[in-house]
């Protein structure tokens, strides 16, 4: 299991049910194991962000995505992500693109 995978069919998901996809990645992938309560919050924080845009019919912009991944890497040491939370975060926001 991936983010893409957590994320997948997001416009007919209630939240719950992404939190609890979210925790079930964290426990059976290995690669995300470096991911803290903070992190996982603001992981959770920006899918339900991009969930009512989507919700709405609203496909997101390169440029919103851009400014979150900026807000990300201007916040890094503020926010304690690592380059490697950053890495995975970009790859969450990238497939919100697609």
């Amino acid at each position: 299991m991936d983010l893409k995978d957590v994320t997948e069919d997001l416009s007919n998901q209630y939240n719950y049910r992404i939190e609890q996809r979210l925790e079930e990645m964290m426990r059976t992938n290995p690669n995300y194991k470096n991911l803290d309560r903070h992190n996982r919050e603001l992981i959770l924080d920006l899918i339900k962000k991009y969930k009512e845009k989507i919700r709405k019919g609203i496909k997101p912009s390169r440029l919103t995505v851009r400014e979150d991944k900026y807000y990300l890497h201007q916040n890094r040491i503020k926010l304690g992500l690592t380059y490697r939370d950053l890495e995975q975060i970009n790859k969450l926001l990238e497939s919100f693109k697609e």
